[in-house]
């Protein structure tokens, strides 16, 4: 009989050690944090915070969410715009620029995946067919996740891969619930190119199906994007949020009924639902 072996106990993290300057060991001062902390960084760190990555604010808000007097917040977001880190719109509102906006989105997406991540291990196991998420970044959609089924012919989503807005179930749910310019964007963006028999490269009828998927909140791709491929989505609407996020299920034709298919739709719809709580 094999003997089992101890394992090794796990040493003791040290304490962080914060290398104090020579000039303040010098001085015969006690050294503490406050002593040393910058209010002018911590200012400007406070008016970051205040931001989503989503929502401008204006010179009003960002004053009642820091308590800032206005004429030291005006120096702030000056200062905080010429650095690059803030942009000023035609109407005066702020929102964070382009380099701080995707590093929050990453974040954001991040922390929403984890959460998302038992719905979709619930809907995968369901049907025992492929469950994604996808996530809007700018004007781009990625899948976020992917579970897989373990059957031998199966849908597949690479992690990371931009998802078309005009033929996926997931472009789709997130693109129609866009505002009209936005949506325009997005779909600009990708371009309408033709990928099978199937696929939308009309304009008018692509944008009469985005008004049907909000009525709906079900999107689907019927070999639009690639034959023998079907997937139902629907978009996760938080109340007072732009919708960023759709759930989805994909299958092979082959595999689907009509009994399926409603069932199917029934569960995406429903899970978004629960997520949109979240």
């Amino acid at each position: 009989m094999p003997s089992k072996s101890k394992s090794t106990p796990t040493p003791e993290k040290a304490p962080t050690r914060r290398r104090i300057p020579k000039w303040a060991l010098q001085s015969g001062e006690a050294v503490s944090n406050e002593q040393y902390y910058l209010r002018s960084i911590g200012r400007a760190l406070e008016v970051l915070d205040t931001f989503d990555g989503k929502t401008p604010l204006a010179l009003k808000e960002i004053g009642n969410n820091t308590g800032l007097p206005e004429s030291t917040l005006f120096r702030v977001l000056l200062t905080l715009e010429k650095h690059g880190y803030l942009q000023q719109a035609v109407d005066g509102t702020y929102q964070l620029a382009p380099k701080l906006r995707f590093g929050w989105l990453v974040e954001q997406a991040s922390i929403f995946r984890e959460k998302m991540r038992p719905a979709l291990e619930q809907l995968a196991q369901r049907f025992n067919e492929t469950a994604s998420l996808a996530y809007l970044y700018d004007d781009r959609i990625h899948v976020l996740d992917s579970i897989e089924t373990y059957h031998e012919i199966r849908m597949s989503n690479r992690i990371g891969r931009v998802l078309p807005p005009y033929c996926s179930a997931m472009g789709k749910a997130i693109t129609a619930f866009q505002e009209p310019a936005r949506a325009e964007q997005i779909v600009e963006t990708y371009g309408l190119l033709r990928r099978t028999e199937y696929t939308i490269t009309d304009r008018a009828r692509l944008f009469q199906e985005f008004a049907e998927i909000r009525k709906t909140c079900i999107a689907c791709d019927r070999e639009e994007s690639i034959l023998g491929g079907i997937c139902y989505s629907s978009p996760i609407r938080q109340e007072g949020k732009p919708v960023v996020a759709a759930i989805s299920l994909s299958s092979p034709v082959v595999r689907m009924t009509p009994e399926r298919e409603k069932e199917i739709r029934e569960a995406v719809f429903e899970i978004a639902a629960r997520a949109s709580k979240l």
